[in-house]
């Protein structure tokens, strides 16, 4: 056993050094990277030359990319990563696999040494369950890392970019001549974005383009760039009061990328290294237990009871919630709803089945009630994919996943706490210090023994103190059987059987597991709740967007409201169907969709710009409708800057509260309230012993 300890930690320690290496490696090249690349073709030809060492481990990073996505398993994690970076390189495909491959070497290589770590810390069958839930934490956290901070580089890029494309403009006075020259000089994610707003500016169909543009778009900025560069291409730019229509737009922009930026900026400060935090009880979490009972052998008792296999199941699922929260509060993606057509999901597969169906029906409210009305309206408002019916199909089967999960740990806890009852080595008085070889095989001895008395009398509850004595002095194993000795071995035998026999289902565990499941049935319509409520920062967004067109728009002559509905569905995302609905039905009557819009949208923001471009259909001119909005402008951009700083302190307090809640729980459940609570028990024995002299 010792041979393969050193050799499993022999391997631990290359395996490490080995991956310091790599990773030294990759921050020097890192370092030497530069930004200009040499270009065969505007269009086309993104390679970079390289030489070397670094051109060999490209390649070597291109190779792996191919036979990776040969390997079953391998391939589809690869395009879940793949996904995620393509907001940023989707236009580089050679990139786009370098950096594929080299995150997901990075995320095995550190899923290899965390298993073997594991394995060292606590080689048993719980070790399954330890590796599923840090393979599932470690992978999730770098490659949200990674993305994050692709993002961030990207948004510093797009400040330098819009300088650029300001000075050049206000040499040129030609959007297309100034995108193209900033492109040149840009940082590399920022330069491929340009390029490609250039090329669709450029194309025979500029509106086609742009559209196609606006569904890979990797944040709500490069959007609206690449909008009003095409409005003020299309209708002009005018210089009024304030300046250039396109260099005001650009400066709005600007502003914007700041303070998310600094929003970026300060809460990962805040909440850096929780993650991490959140997942260490993972690894302390048996050399704890292995501590507590070679210093206190009483603790034995309770890491082997069915409330220490509970208590082990609490912790774990505290460090799961407790990182899922942590994702939530860190998540700086905007919202990934699009209102394309899906694949079909697991809701859907098992609708067909018309059984499914039935209950589902049976478990939603009918159309037409109240209940029903608050239901719909929640999915719509939390820009969910999911239809009414598949709604309640996940909530079903969310409530009967739990229940049953529910009952086999229960049954499986009453079968180990049994097996526990008739195998493990009966335990001494002694409280502090460790057991000593021959008190550790007297306990077994008296464990078999006492197996073999349990199992005569058949297990029975109902077997009698003398049954127990006679069948002890019958016995001749070599144990002592003294008259107090015997007098203990009976209480002690029937002191189990009452306990074997109370380890059954129980009805309470039965209403226990019904409650668990109700709650498994609320939690799909909670989390909709969730998402409603941080979706609404996100429909500000948007509407802050929308002020950002119009306020353009508006100084263009001949625009119409129905233009500007539909450049407004051009930059929608969270608003796309509501107002593609308004823009079909505007023809059959202006005031009648407008109406039908500011009903469908809650937000109080987006209904006052409905209620303005209503004005704007007869009654008065879009400019004069809209003449107070550089002042709500600015006013909801100063809201944003306090609404931002709340969110940060608020998220700042929940992500510290939340990032050590596992290691809290770990020490004060899984050691402090245990120790106290045998320590009393050990002391009322000490007390019993000292009244009997």
């Amino acid at each position: 056993m010792m041979n393969i300890k050193s050799i499993l930690i022999t391997v631990l320690v290359v395996s490490l050094i080995l991956f310091a290496a790599a990773y030294a490696f990759l921050a020097w090249i890192g370092s030497r990277r530069k930004h200009t690349v040499h270009m065969q073709l505007f269009d086309g030809g993104l390679q970079p030359h390289r030489h070397g060492i670094k051109e060999q481990w490209h390649r070597f990073l291109q190779q792996s990319y191919i036979f990776m996505t040969k390997v079953p398993w391998l391939s589809g994690y690869m395009q879940r990563i793949r996904r995620r970076l393509s907001g940023v390189q989707t236009y580089d495909e050679f990139r786009l696999r370098h950096e594929v491959a080299k995150v997901t070497l990075t995320v095995l290589g550190i899923l290899f040494v965390s298993i073997i770590l594991l394995f060292l810390l606590n080689p048993s069958l719980s070790f399954l369950l330890l590796v599923l839930l840090t393979a599932i934490i470690i992978n999730s956290l770098l490659v949200d890392m990674y993305v994050n901070r692709l993002e961030r580089r990207l948004l510093t890029q797009m400040v330098e970019l819009f300088s650029e494309v300001r000075h050049r403009y206000q040499q040129h006075e030609m959007i297309d001549e100034a995108l193209y020259e900033a492109a040149e000089t840009a940082g590399y994610e920022a330069a491929v974005h340009t390029r490609k707003i250039y090329e669709a500016l450029n194309a025979s169909d500029p509106a086609q383009e742009l559209d196609k543009y606006y569904e890979t778009a990797p944040n709500r900025f490069l959007k609206a760039f690449a909008g009003i560069s095409f409005m003020i291409m299309e209708f002009g730019d005018k210089v009024k009061e304030q300046g250039s229509i396109y260099l005001n737009g650009l400066s709005g922009l600007t502003k914007e990328i700041h303070l998310e930026i600094l929003r970026r900026d300060k809460l990962d400060y805040l909440l850096k290294g929780l993650n991490v935090i959140a997942l260490v009880p993972v690894f302390f979490a048996k050399p704890i237990e292995r501590w507590a009972r070679s210093s206190f052998p009483a603790m034995d008792a309770f890491y082997t009871s069915k409330w220490g296999y509970i208590t082990k199941i609490i912790i774990f699922a505290v460090i799961i919630i407790s990182y899922i929260l942590l994702q939530r509060l860190q998540r700086e993606n905007e919202t990934a709803y699009r209102a394309e057509d899906r694949k079909m999901n697991w809701e859907q597969l098992i609708s067909s089945f018309s059984w499914v169906r039935f209950i589902a029906s049976f478990l939603a409210p009918r159309p037409g009630t109240p209940a029903y009305a608050r239901i719909v309206r929640l999915l719509k408002e939390s820009s969910t994919h999911l239809r009414y019916e598949w709604f309640y199909i996940r909530r079903g089967v969310m409530a009967v996943l739990v229940f049953a999960v529910t009952m086999t740990t229960a049954m499986v806890l009453h079968e180990t706490v049994k097996h526990h009852i008739l195998y493990d080595p009966v335990a001494g008085n002694t409280f502090f210090g460790q057991v000593s070889g021959d008190q550790e095989e007297q306990g077994r001895k008296l464990s078999d023994r006492d197996r073999e008395v349990m199992m005569e009398v058949g297990m029975s509850p109902s077997a009698n103190y003398d049954e127990i004595t006679e069948r002890l002095r019958a016995k001749q194993t070599g144990v002592s059987t003294g008259p107090e000795s015997l007098i203990e071995s009976a209480n002690r035998i029937l002191s189990k059987l009452h306990a074997y026999n109370e380890e059954y289902l129980k009805w309470w565990e039965f209403l226990a597991a019904l409650l668990i499941a109700r709650a498994g049935y609320q939690f799909p319509l909670w989390l909709l709740y969730f998402q409603r409520k941080i979706r609404h920062m996100d429909m500000k967004h948007e509407v802050y967007q929308f002020q950002t067109v119009i306020a353009m728009l508006r100084e263009m002559d001949r625009i119409s409201v129905e233009e500007i509905l539909e450049w407004m569905n051009r930059f929608a995302i969270i608003f796309k169907t509501p107002i593609l609905k308004c823009v079909l039905h505007y023809d059959h009557g202006a005031e009648m969709a407008l109406v039908r819009l500011k009903e469908e949208v809650t937000l109080t923001e987006f209904q006052r710009l409905v209620d303005k471009l209503l004005l704007c259909v007869e009654k008065i001119p879009i400019a004069q409708g809209f003449d107070d909005l550089e002042g709500e402008m600015a006013f909801y951009f100063e809201q944003r800057k306090q609404e931002y700083e709340k969110m940060i302190d608020v998220k700042a307090s929940l992500g510290k509260m939340i990032g050590f809640a596992p290691m809290y729980t770990l020490i004060f459940m899984y050691l402090v309230i245990p120790l106290i609570a045998m320590s009393f028990m050990q002391m009322n024995v000490y007390y019993e012993q000292i009244q009997k002299i």
